[in-house]
């Protein structure tokens, strides 16, 4: 048996990961399958609930950052997509840090996708006069799925995934590699394309910018609290030997 970088084959479904599915795929059935039926054009739950960043500016619909991760097109391969990098990067991702933190990296990676797409479209409009990204209704979980993507290449860095269910490599390679694809995707169509790939590097971003906060916080609480347990040591024992052991807390990466 060699050393060497480890690929999972068996990958159980984690509990919050359920949910997720199971809400993502509840309401793309109710607004394609049946809504759609129904008014015979694109449902109007997606000018309500997707995320149009003139709405949200203009019209206070300060809600669609959150509700607009829970819509998918009605192309079966998004949330398909979608509802797999969950399963794969997101179990994995819980069973390390549990479900409650888990939900929260996974809501502020989405939401932070919508900040940034609004701010960036704005921007672009102010300089361009181009308001059709303020318009366009953005839709799907890309921006938290990439931002499990990106969180399962820095903790699992050395795992062997699947690229395009094809090929091997390491997770840290394969994370890289897809925001390399998005960037030069976003620099070559800018918001001409009908992928958000604003978002999804936005969901990049915001998860690299909460794990990178979170960690400091953390090794600062950790830090702190052990610093003021020595003082008190300090104020009992008079004259003690002081440890020699440099070696600090060990705290969460």
């Amino acid at each position: 048996m060699g050393g060497g970088p480890q690929m999972q084959m068996s990958i159980p479904m984690t509990p919050m990961v359920k949910r997720l599915i199971i809400i993502n795929v509840a309401i793309w059935l109710l607004a394609v399958m049946i809504l759609q039926k129904i008014f015979l054009s694109e449902p109007y739950i997606f000018q309500y609930f997707g995320l149009i960043p003139d709405s949200f500016l203009f019209d206070f619909y300060l809600w669609q950052p959150f509700t607009y991760m829970f819509l998918h097109s009605n192309s079966f391969f998004h949330i398909l997509f979608n509802m797999l990098v969950v399963w794969m990067f997101g179990s994995e991702l819980e069973a390390r840090w549990g479900s409650r933190f888990f939900l929260i990296y996974y809501l502020v990676s989405g939401i932070g996708a919508a900040i940034i797409y609004i701010v960036c479209s704005f921007v672009y409009y102010l300089f361009t006069n181009d308001i059709n990204p303020l318009l366009a209704p953005v839709i799907g979980a890309s921006g938290a799925t990439f931002g499990l993507i990106l969180a399962y290449g820095m903790i699992f860095s050395e795992r062997m995934v699947l690229f395009m269910f094809i090929f091997p490599m390491k997770a840290k390679y394969f994370a890289l590699l897809l925001g390399v694809i998005e960037l030069m995707t976003l620099l070559d169509s800018g918001f001409g394309s009908k992928v958000a790939n604003l978002a999804h590097l936005g969901g990049v971003i915001s998860g690299f910018l909460f794990l990178y906060f979170y960690t400091r916080w953390k090794h600062n609480k950790t830090t702190n609290k052990s610093y003021r347990h020595g003082r008190r040591l300090k104020l009992v024992v008079d004259n003690e030997a002081q440890d020699k052991d440099k070696k600090g807390p060990r705290y969460w990466n």
